[in-house]
């Protein structure tokens, strides 16, 4: 197989997965996973669903009903 052939077959993965961006956000789950808490089993069962959901790093947050703020982010709390 030339190499070409092999850069396009990665580039046709990466755009499956969502882009560049959605690869970062993976790296960066699976990173966080890396550095959690548990036990190596808990964290490989942990990287196998974040890999099934391509490009998420987190859970979306929460809506509250109309006319109620959202709830804070865990990011903005310092």
């Amino acid at each position: 197989m030339r190499l070409g052939n092999i850069a396009n077959k990665a580039k046709q993965a990466v755009d499956k997965r969502g882009g560049m961006d959605a690869l970062k956000g993976d790296a960066a789950e699976l990173k966080n996973i890396a550095k959690g808490k548990g036990s190596l089993k808990d964290k490989a069962k942990a990287a196998g669903q974040a890999v099934k959901t391509p490009g998420q790093a987190e859970e979306p947050p929460a809506q509250s009903p109309p006319g109620e703020p959202n709830p804070p982010s865990p990011q903005s709390q310092g």
